[in-house]
């Protein structure tokens, strides 16, 4: 299976578009590979693109401008839509870095060619509106999470979401998405394993 049948395949049998609908698009989707470390988009530039993983893992993280420190907000994997959502939306300068935690591939497209899909199908007005609600539900699960669940909490759900991301991520990259330390996930690790 080629990857923009693999993204026709998700777009019909999970998202609901038809066939002829999606055919629409087909002309204006690219193709890019990512090596690790390489940024998606990048602090104070304009997010242009929607992507869609075909394989990989990527972070959404800002810098502590006092401390330099590095805070995961997101992680995004295979078969999931991508884009800095806030700067995409509303066409403004990104607060963040989206980088690629391993070699990766992506299909990409416009935000000109979604806006003029929008405009051609229903079908299209759409789906953009759930890439905004699904953006909104990831935002606000984190948030919530935060504030509102344990962290032990919090590892159940990352693991639920990304199976594999340890074989993938470091360690201190999904501590600090967790909003805690390297010991205490270590600690939530092994407990965790011994239940």
């Amino acid at each position: 299976m080629t990857e923009l049948e693999k993204l026709e395949d998700v777009f019909i049998n999970k998202i609901g578009m038809d066939k002829e609908s999606f055919a629409l698009s087909v002309p204006y989707w690219q193709l890019k590979h990512y090596k690790k470390g390489e940024f998606y988009n990048e602090y104070k530039n304009i997010c242009k693109h929607l992507g869609f993983i075909i394989n990989g893992v990527f972070r959404i993280y800002r810098i502590d401008e006092n401390t330099g420190e590095e805070r995961n907000m997101l992680f995004f994997g295979n078969n999931e839509f991508i884009a800095s959502y806030k700067s995409f939306l509303s066409q403004t300068a990104c607060s963040y870095f989206t980088e690629s935690m391993m070699d990766s591939t992506i299909l990409y497209i416009h935000i000109d060619s979604l806006n003029m899909l929008y405009q051609q199908s229903h079908k299209w007005e759409r789906f953009g509106r759930m890439v905004a609600e699904q953006a909104f539900q990831a935002v606000m699960d984190a948030t919530e999470g935060l504030l509102f669940r344990s962290a032990e909490e919090r590892y159940a759900e990352l693991l639920k979401q990304h199976p594999d991301i340890f074989n993938v991520v470091p360690l201190y990259h999904i501590a600090s998405y967790l909003g805690i330390k390297g010991p205490s996930l270590s600690r939530i690790r092994k407990r965790m394993m011994s239940q």
